[in-house]
């Protein structure tokens, strides 16, 4: 038996009792990648986020905008679902960097809004090509009642924005860091930390094995997403996990789609850490 499709195989038998289809990349920056239905196109819903603030930090780097431009919030940006700024009225005026934060840190689907109607849909599309993902695109701003679909990709091309931004390889290494700090902060990344063990996540309880994540997730009725970048003191790795065809839409805690994401990133963060920052020996 290959040794080197353990935990492929372990992975492969979690989620063959799973009600839906599971894409998943992961990349232990030690040579080892496991891809299972990685080239699956997937519904990206919030996760296409994590494209849109890339595709800012280039326009940035290029000139093109700037974090300190002031943007309004009008009434055609507005859309219901999660974030903050559904509680201001339309009119505000805020900092695309603030815009940015809110986009990502609480999936604020007015602030998306704002953004792509500031860098603009075919300027995303374009970066976002640009950046090397050949299969994943924006297809519309959040108009839920309007639009039936988001965005989509694949769990290769989503992965492929983390590996590049842990390395600071996909701007420049000082905008990749302030989109790494921004990542950090994001609030919705359940699926992949909620079979972690607190005591590893506390800083107050520990000052001995410390993890961190930087990543960003999206969900709507088809599909649950979350992808990102585990930090551990061996070193980070990259998973991401796309999910469609399950049969139950609703939006809650224990949907099969979350509790088998779950379970198969404790068991890669567990095989890492056994080996010492390495999927395999």
């Amino acid at each position: 038996m290959d040794s080197r499709l353990t935990l492929e195989k372990r992975i492969e038998a979690e989620i063959k009792s799973y009600d839906g289809k599971m894409g998943i990349y992961l990349d232990d920056f030690h040579g080892t990648v496991i891809a299972i239905q990685a080239d699956e196109t997937f519904e990206t819903a919030s996760a296409i986020k994590t494209l849109i603030l890339a595709c800012l930090f280039d326009e940035v780097e290029r000139k093109n905008a700037s974090l300190d431009d002031l943007v309004e919030y009008k009434t055609e940006h507005f859309e219901e679902g999660s974030g903050v700024l559904e509680a201001l009225k339309p009119g505000a005026m805020l900092r695309v960097r603030d815009a940015a934060v809110f986009m990502i840190i609480v999936s604020d689907n007015i602030a998306t809004n704002i953004l792509i109607d500031y860098l603009g849909l075919d300027t995303i599309n374009r970066c976002i090509k640009g950046l090397g993902c050949k299969d994943t695109v924006l297809h519309n701003p959040i108009h839920f009642e309007k639009y039936r679909r988001l965005g989509t990709s694949t769990p290769r091309d989503y992965a492929s924005v983390f590996i590049r931004l842990a390395k600071g390889e996909l701007i420049t290494p000082e905008a990749d860091r302030q989109m790494l700090d921004i990542f950090k902060k994001q609030r919705y990344n359940s699926m992949i930390t909620k079979d972690f063990p607190p005591y590893f996540m506390d800083r107050d309880n520990t000052d001995d094995v410390l993890i961190s994540v930087a990543s960003k997730s999206g969900s709507m009725d088809g599909c649950r997403n979350d992808g990102g970048i585990v930090f551990t003191p061996y070193g980070p790795y990259v998973i991401v996990m796309f999910h469609k065809d399950f049969s139950d839409a609703m939006y809650y805690p224990g949907h099969p789609a979350t509790v088998f994401g779950a379970r198969v990133s404790r068991m890669i963060l567990d095989q890492y850490l056994a080996l010492e920052g390495k999927f395999y020996k």
